[in-house]
């Protein structure tokens, strides 16, 4: 398969000095999930949204599809936003808006703001977004505002606004880590299904080992801000995890 997206000498620095990421070298594929496991403050969160610049990268190079998301600003960093769907930890719904008015703000980079204000959307926009909603269990809900769903609900919310995006690649910051045990496995099994139904990459930020191992196809291990593993789930090994996360007794 082809190389969609290609990190090289992602370096990081909060402060001058300390970087958060050391150098990352990664490429992916037009297809398949990617897990990116590691300790609190390893740097994975800031690795994902380095890709769509909610993290400006101190130094590298970040090539989506022959553009280079480093260093652009303005409308074009718009128009490259408008291809990367982005899923929070912390869902970023709003709260007052209905289900169907969340979901058709992914639309908002191809709407102009007069339009956007006062809620006229293309036909096809609604209609997909209803398809949507049928695809994530949530069909019924489309009136109800954001503030009365389960944050399982609000979840998949989020990744239907993310598809609503039409997006070429999808990227996932801890998506499970505010839900029970049952609703995390729903939660990444429509993360796969999805990359699998458009056809896109994903990405997901997790802290969840097992989780990992049973969705992915691909799993990187982060410490201090370096790749420390990088392979199908299978070849994680206890000694891989204990480089990622350091001991070992918290092993079963």
């Amino acid at each position: 398969m082809a190389v969609v997206l290609s990190i090289k000498g992602l370096v990081k620095a909060y402060r001058p000095g300390v970087p958060v990421l050391k150098g990352i070298d990664l490429d992916f594929e037009e297809r398949g999930l990617t897990a990116i496991i590691g300790s609190s403050g390893t740097g994975k969160s800031t690795l994902v949204r380095s890709v769509n610049r909610l993290v400006n990268p101190t130094e590298g190079s970040i090539l989506f599809k022959g553009q280079e998301l480093s260093r652009i600003e303005g409308k074009a960093l718009r128009e490259a936003r408008r291809r990367i769907g982005m899923v929070f930890q912390e869902y970023n719904l709003v709260e007052r808006l209905t289900v169907m008015e969340n979901l058709l703000t992914g639309r908002l980079g191809y709407v102009g703001l007069f339009d956007a204000w006062l809620r006229r959307f293309p036909a096809d926009d609604v209609a997909y977004a209803f398809r949507l909603l049928d695809v994530i269990g949530l069909a019924g809900f489309a009136n109800q505002r954001a503030d009365s769903l389960s944050g399982g609900q609000r979840q998949r919310v989020g990744i239907a606004r993310a598809l609503m995006q039409r997006p070429e690649i999808l990227l996932a910051d801890e998506p499970t880590s505010s839900l029970d045990p049952k609703t995390s496995v729903e939660i990444m099994e429509l993360l796969k299904f999805q990359g699998i139904d458009h056809n896109i990459p994903v990405l997901v930020n997790i802290h969840d080992v097992d989780l990992a191992r049973r969705f992915a196809d691909r799993i990187i291990g982060m410490t201090g801000g370096t790749v420390v593993f990088d392979g199908p789930p299978e070849q994680l090994s206890d000694d891989h995890l204990k480089l990622i996360y350091g001991g070992e007794g918290w092993l079963q």
